[in-house]
């Protein structure tokens, strides 16, 4: 996810980067050991969805996180005559299952359900609309416009379809660019790549000509996001509610392996995390160029490297020489979710697009809007700030088209199985190359322990 633009305070600069963490499920240990294998069921067609019976004007409870909780009050303040209960939760944040807890409780006792649910986690996703009652309702079914959903960026809505149907809102992307620091580039009288081979071919020259410097990590939670999906490597595709591929010796994983590969023996790509104490105090000032998510710019680059402004620019995503297309991947990004058990459909899913698609509310959020006229609004905002080097609103803007589809949300956390089984083999030191089986075995130990049939 993004970041607050710098003028905000730095207490909620860090709340801003805890809840960016968050969404990208770090360390998502939690959610990978908790979820509940029932869930992995076959989903209730939205054709049969029937609400509950409708009590118009009725209170409305909604489940938010600290950071998301301005934002209702704002929607509440502009809509006096809406009853809102406010409950603050932890987001799903962290790697916290808590949604999913809670909601399988409720359907045990038969009561207690939020009329709205905010999830910072992007997987949350894949079990809401699973089971005999699921949790979401299908907002494409006389709750949201269709005029409205077309609104969102192309993709951003792909984690919330199910059987044709839609059953959440976007709140925020996080899709992938290259961000680089100009002022080094400048200096070293390197171009900025356009191509992975550029790319691997610069990385090899740093580490020859300005050993120590960056232009990459491969210890972070999130790595196979940056770089397996941007190469379209089909390390979880989901093809129906319990059936996932998980294929990494595709030819398009194996190709980003053996560059990272490359770049991690030369020195110019980081085994450690840039969230790291020592890489922040050692490696930070350092780093001239890094794919990552937009939310790096004011989260890492500004508040956390604190790197003067007039230095870091963002370029578009990388592409590999032959493919047609630079796609990018995605880290982070919450949902919104109506209950099927609300008694008050209408103000509850007015509240979701109000949060969701509002200049009022998106354009000073913390994070770049999924909903396309907010993040024009929200861009403009951040070009006043004066941080970057350059304008980053044409390459977000093309990059949040970018995202490949083939990279399904699951109910297990990528993250958490990257960090429990590659990161330690590169700290060890086997390669990508050589730790590629034993990633795939633990992607689908843990897909199929969840019910998950795996191709």
């Amino acid at each position: 996810m993004n970041s607050d633009v710098p003028a905000t305070s730095r207490r909620q600069v860090r709340r801003v980067a805890g809840a960016a963490l968050g969404a990208v499920s770090l360390l998502a240990l939690a959610a990978c050991g908790n979820a509940d294998p029932a869930a992995a069921g076959a989903s209730t067609s939205p054709a049969t969805f029937k609400p509950v019976k409708q009590e118009e004007g009725s209170q409305i409870t909604v489940w938010a996180d600290a950071a998301r909780v301005p934002g209702v009050q704002a929607y509440q303040k502009a809509h006096p005559d809406v009853k809102i209960k406010i409950v603050t939760y932890s987001g799903d944040a962290n790697g916290a299952n808590d949604l999913q807890t809670k909601v399988r409780l409720f359907d045990r006792t038969g009561s207690g359900w939020p009329d709205v649910a905010f999830s910072a986690n992007v997987n949350d996703g894949s079990w809401t609309t699973q089971g005999k009652t699921p949790f979401a309702a299908p907002v494409d079914r006389g709750l949201v416009p269709q005029s409205t959903l077309n609104g969102f960026a192309d993709g951003a809505l792909n984690p919330c379809k199910v059987n044709g149907a839609t059953y959440c809102l976007r709140n925020d992307l996080a899709q992938n660019v290259l961000w680089y620091n100009k002022k080094l580039l400048d200096k070293f009288g390197y171009s900025v790549p356009t191509t992975w081979e550029e790319y691997e071919a610069l990385g090899k020259k740093v580490a020859k000509e300005h050993p120590g410097y960056l232009v990459g990590t491969a210890g972070d939670a999130w790595s196979p996001e940056v770089y397996f999906w941007a190469s379209q490597c089909p390390a979880s595709t989901v093809a129906d509610a319990n059936k996932v591929k998980v294929d990494l010796q595709d030819a398009k994983c194996t190709r980003m392996a053996k560059l990272l590969d490359g770049l991690i023996a030369k020195g110019s790509v980081s085994k450690d995390t840039v969230f790291s104490a020592g890489f922040i105090k050692n490696q930070a000032s350092k780093v001239l160029m890094l794919p990552g998510p937009s939310w790096y710019g004011q989260v890492l680059f500004n508040s956390t490297f604190k790197i003067p402004k007039g230095q870091i620019a963002a370029a578009s995503p990388l592409k590999f020489e032959g493919d047609t297309k630079n796609y990018t991947g995605n880290v982070g990004g919450g949902l919104w979710f109506v209950s099927s058990h609300s008694k008050n459909l209408k103000a509850s899913a007015d509240l979701v697009t109000w949060m969701t698609t509002s200049n009022e509310y998106q354009a000073t959020a913390g994070t770049y809007p999924a909903y396309k006229e907010a993040a024009v609004a929200w861009l403009a905002g951040q070009k006043k700030t004066g941080y970057f080097a350059q304008d980053v609103s044409p390459v977000f803007q093309e990059a949040a088209e970018l995202i490949w589809p083939g990279w399904s949300a699951t109910q297990y956390s990528q993250e958490a199985i990257y960090s429990s089984t590659v990161v330690p083999a590169l700290n060890s030191g086997k390669t990508l190359t050589d730790t590629l089986g034993t990633w795939q075995t633990a992607i689908t130990d843990k897909a199929k322990s969840l019910g998950y049939t795996v191709n």
